[in-house]
């Protein structure tokens, strides 16, 4: 069973410097302009990375994103207006199946 259904998967810092909660205005902005059905905001995690040559560790949160294919243009883009990142985390993955229910609700983009 295929699906039109995605998760984006990206990161932003747990408490940016400006002390502005991104992902909590990422996560709201999303569902409220129906870009997502829904986004888990993860717990704070550690994440070490090289940027621009030299090793970073910072505390970030992983959001979770459910949509559709034909809306990751879109929510591509408001995701670049709104995040902190120069370079933010943008990744699609794409999901085989499941409820067909869930998979209707995710489509209205929780309606």
């Amino acid at each position: 069973m295929s699906s039109d259904l995605v998760l984006v998967l990206t990161t932003v810092p747990d408490r940016p410097a400006d002390g502005d909660a991104a992902h909590e205005t990422l996560a709201q902005v999303l569902v409220e302009e129906t870009l997502a059905a829904c986004v888990y905001v993860l717990p704070p995690m550690q994440s070490v990375y090289r940027w621009k040559g030299v090793v970073e560790r910072e505390t970030e949160r992983q959001l979770v994103i459910k949509t559709t294919a034909d809306r990751v243009p879109a929510l591509q883009a408001r995701l670049a207006q709104l995040h902190p990142y120069e370079l933010p985390e943008f990744l699609v993955v794409s999901v085989a199946g499941g409820s067909e229910a869930y998979l209707d609700w995710v489509r209205g983009a929780g309606a």
